[in-house]
């Protein structure tokens, strides 16, 4: 671990940070840790090092030539933002070298991988965060408090949508996953967050009416599921990587005695066929980092407070795990035509 370093303006302890990984989500991370003030150093390390040297070279960060250099550089906690095939060995490289670890999900391409992951979590003391945004956006915290609390009374029906503005490049959906493993798994993650229960059966099915590239890969560009949660609750999941309006990320909780929705404003990437209705007035997002940008921004935050041991991980290899396996109940369902149980796919 590297030596304490002296605090910022609020107290917190100004931290040397490194971060693997300089794409599209690794630079949206650069960015906002070089913003925030208790990060005194910013490390990359990049496959291709003229990109890390690129993007180093923008936010007054330094450079590591490679993964055991980044290592050795004296970091306070590690942030894993690279390709998926690559986040397991680092994961296990900073946790072999006793460093806080923030990690993109999936934290592995296969659920074996991630069950060994979280098992090797489980046995030791190195935190390790993985990185489910949507636990930190606002919305989505006062619709778990709404729960909790009791103030729609009992849940019966939760509709949660994952829709993307335009498809990836072709290139991405090989590696990907699938639809459910890639997109609907934060939704799985944030409903496990706003109930606090478990998936018991899903029925999941998918559509192709893009391109072509997404049936040549296995995949589907437009999914649904039917989810049965642990208490009865109906859960209406859906994505798809053909919502030109606009970036669409929601939630409705409906109970007994009210709803809520996440992601009900006027950015909204819908209209309305109702004469005189001018809501939402705009304007619309058109990307997750866009939608989600304050919530990154609490995450990497949080992060910080893990690698300095004030708080436990806010989201464990284990809950991971959970999100992943619900993933894989869906991806099973779709293959078959058929509800599955959570129950016939692997755990803990």
């Amino acid at each position: 671990m590297a030596a304490r370093r002296e605090g910022d303006s609020k107290g917190r302890k100004r931290m040397r940070i490194g971060l693997a990984g300089v794409g599209r989500i690794g630079a949206f991370h650069a960015r906002t840790l070089a913003a925030l003030d208790f990060v005194d150093d910013l490390v990359l390390f990049d496959a291709v090092p003229a990109a890390a040297k690129a993007l180093a070279d923008q936010v007054g960060a330094g450079i590591a030539n490679d993964a055991p250099a980044l290592l050795a550089s004296g970091i306070d906690g590690l942030v894993i933002a690279t390709p998926t095939p690559g986040h397991a060995a680092l994961l296990r490289a900073g946790i072999a070298a006793g460093i806080p670890t923030f990690c993109e999900k999936p934290v592995a391409a296969t659920l074996d991988e991630t069950i060994d992951l979280a098992n090797l979590v489980a046995a030791g003391e190195v935190p390790v965060h993985v990185g489910f945004q949507r636990r930190f956006d606002a919305g989505y915290q006062r619709a778990r408090a709404a729960v909790a609390h009791g103030e729609l009374g009992f849940v019966h029906t939760i509709r949660a949508n994952t829709n993307d503005q335009a498809p990836p490049h072709a290139a991405y959906i090989p590696t990907s996953g699938g639809i459910f493993r890639d997109c609907n798994v934060h939704d799985f993650d944030i409903l496990r967050f706003v109930t606090g229960r478990e998936v018991a059966t899903v029925y999941a099915t998918g559509a192709n009416k893009g391109a072509a590239f997404f049936a040549a890969a296995g995949d589907v560009d437009t999914g649904a599921a039917v989810l049965t949660l642990d208490d009865g609750t109906l859960a209406l999941v859906s994505s798809t990587r053909y919502n030109g309006a606009g970036h669409d990320v929601r939630m409705e909780i409906l109970g007994e005695r009210g709803s809520i929705a996440v992601g009900l404003d006027d950015s909204l990437a819908l209209d309305s066929a109702e004469e005189g209705v001018d809501f939402p007035r705009g304007p619309r997002k058109w990307s997750f980092m866009e939608r989600f940008g304050p919530a990154y921004r609490a995450e990497l935050t949080a992060f910080a407070d893990v690698a300095r041991g004030e708080r436990p991980s806010p989201c464990t290899v284990r809950d991971a795990l959970e999100a992943f396996r619900v993933a894989e109940a869906c991806e099973l369902s779709r293959a078959e035509h058929r509800a599955v149980a959570l129950t016939e796919v692997k755990g803990l």
